[in-house]
């Protein structure tokens, strides 16, 4: 089970920290992701960190903005979020990839980042 907070309503320039809460004591050997969902639009990928936290992936538009990290021993995921656009608006989902095949099998409830102009 994966619980996602700390989305909310920010103006363009802020920033914010996503936390993903996993339970379970197999987390530390999940690929863990972020995707987003803008209104009207698809899912997207935004972020991955590899078991370790040695690894990371980033959608090209977040790039030097968000940033991907974990700590294994509080099972938790973290997506800082900086210098915020309006176009960052989405419900933001986190995620764990189980077997390496790049399909992600477990997902949060989402929560949502607003970000005004």
């Amino acid at each position: 089970q994966l619980q996602a907070c700390g989305g909310g309503l920010v103006q363009a320039g802020g920033s914010l920290r996503l936390s993903c809460v996993a339970s379970g004591r197999t987390f530390r050997s999940y690929v863990m992701g972020w995707f987003r969902q803008a209104p009207g639009k698809e899912r997207e990928f935004v972020a991955a960190i590899g078991w370790s936290g040695g690894v990371t992936y980033y959608l090209d538009s977040v790039k030097g903005r968000f940033f991907i990290s974990r700590d294994n021993a509080k099972n938790t995921v973290y997506l800082q979020l900086n210098s915020l656009k309006p176009e960052d608006t989405a419900v933001y989902y986190c995620a764990a990839e189980r077997d390496g095949d790049g399909n992600y099998d477990y997902w949060g409830q989402g929560t949502v980042v607003t970000v005004s102009s």
